[in-house]
């Protein structure tokens, strides 16, 4: 199951919007159904030709798998060193709830269709909409009485994974199933997205296709998003500064990001769940400024309903991803 398959400056942008988005703060986070593969039509840094270092059956499975049975979990793996097509790729065609990591692509969809300058736009809200995520919406039960700018909010999903955050975002969008029309556009005809938090990430159960994604669909998008030509190009500067941010998270910190070498760049997004325990991380990692990027897309969940999710599992297996595919 598993096989061993270019960047763009963006820094000029971020200095302007940091001044247009002064006000902006700070805040955080069987049955899957084999899904198809999302075309990987993108130009810019496009999907690299499949790779010819691929490893032998039994290596394919030992590791990834060995993981899965000593944490009682499912384990979906997709990743590409862009440059050199090298691929892991282990049940990257399988649902799994996407949970949080849905942000990033909000607020992507967003950006699509909303200038720079429109970011300081406020966006008004009611202690109704907080009160169902009050417990991981530290940014936005702060800011009942004055609202938020669509920067902040952006902000407050991305980096904080605020839950109210990412149900503004999508009901600027005009709810989740305009996000499933926006990754459409990007090719991508897995991802299903069709609740708000908290139940997306709640109410999950096997074999339930909402608010689901594969690990090659979602990570493909991440990867149309912050390299491909997805986003005009100020816009996708712009979130990929938020991502390369978004550390503020006890998950974020403790999933790829533990085991990225030091001075490494890394922009990603996770998402944690309920019932499951499912346990996601989507990231881009440049090994240096010039480098191309590497796509890192796990997610997981436990076998069993009582399960939790395990920071562990995913940096073990992002472990092993980097170790064959650098």
């Amino acid at each position: 199951m598993t096989r061993v398959s270019p960047p763009i400056t963006r820094r000029a942008v971020i200095g302007a919007a940091a001044l247009l988005l002064a006000g902006c703060t700070r805040e955080d986070e069987k049955p899957p159904t084999p899904a198809r593969q999302p075309s990987p039509g993108t130009s810019g840094p496009a999907l690299a030709p499949p790779s010819a270092t691929v490893p032998g059956p039994e290596e394919r499975h030992s590791r990834l798998a060995e993981l899965e049975r000593r944490f009682g979990a499912r384990l979906g793996v997709y990743a590409v060193a862009t440059g050199t097509g090298a691929t892991v790729a282990h049940r990257a065609d399988e649902r799994f709830p996407y949970c949080s990591a849905f942000k990033g692509l909000a607020a992507a969809a967003v950006l699509h269709g909303t200038p720079l300058s429109g970011l300081t736009e406020r966006v008004r809200f009611t202690r109704a909409d907080v009160e169902p995520n009050w417990q991981n919406s530290r940014k936005t039960r702060e800011r009942i009485t004055t609202g938020m700018t669509l920067g902040e909010l952006c902000d407050a999903a991305i980096r904080f994974s605020d839950g109210t955050a990412g149900n503004l975002l999508l009901r600027r969008l005009g709810g989740p199933a305009e996000l499933t029309a926006y990754l459409r556009t990007l090719d991508d005809t897995v991802t299903l997205a069709a609740r708000t938090e908290p139940a997306l990430w709640r109410d999950w159960t096997p074999g339930d296709r909402r608010d689901t994604t594969s690990p090659r669909a979602i990570g493909t998008d991440y990867q149309k998003i912050m390299v491909g030509d997805a986003l005009p190009g100020n816009a996708r500067a712009y979130l990929r500064d938020l991502l390369e941010r978004a550390d503020e998270t006890p998950s974020s910190r403790e999933r790829i990001r533990s085991v990225i070498p030091r001075g490494w760049t890394v922009a990603n997004k996770t998402g944690t769940g309920g019932d499951y325990g499912p346990a996601n991380d989507i990231a881009l990692v440049w090994q240096s400024a010039s480098a191309d990027p590497l796509v890192l897309s796990i997610m997981s969940r436990r076998t069993g309903r009582e399960g939790e999710a395990d920071n562990t599992l995913v940096a073990e297996a992002a472990r092993y991803v980097l170790d064959r595919i650098t």
